[in-house]
């Protein structure tokens, strides 16, 4: 049985939009490290890009040392991981530099 990915908080259903509006399709709650129970908010596989929106649970000293470690084995497989606060989510300064991400990656992540 497929595992629902969890519910989308306001600047992530922000962002989800704002990437459908664009047909960017990323996968939601992509898990990245076999293993592990580590996934990202939003990811392009093929391109291996993904982005993380940061709330306030992020701010929680063992989340913190978690999302350390996480970040940190991302880099070493060769993903490249943009982090966004919710303002800039809103502001739409996320999905244009989640955009010039893509086309540094070398075009279309589907």
């Amino acid at each position: 049985m497929a595992k629902l990915p969890k519910p989308l908080n306001e600047a992530e259903e922000t962002f989800d939009l704002h990437c459908k509006t664009q047909n960017l399709c990323p996968k939601r709650e992509f898990e990245f490290c076999p293993g592990r129970k580590w996934r990202f908010d939003f990811a392009w596989p093929k391109i291996r890009l993904a982005v993380e929106i940061e709330g306030g649970v992020h701010r929680i000293k063992d989340r913190y040392q978690r999302d350390v470690e996480k970040y940190n084995t991302a880099t070493l497989m060769e993903w490249r991981i943009l982090r966004f606060t919710p303002q800039m989510v809103k502001s739409g300064r996320a999905l244009e530099v989640t955009q010039n991400m893509m086309i540094i990656s070398g075009g279309n992540p589907l």
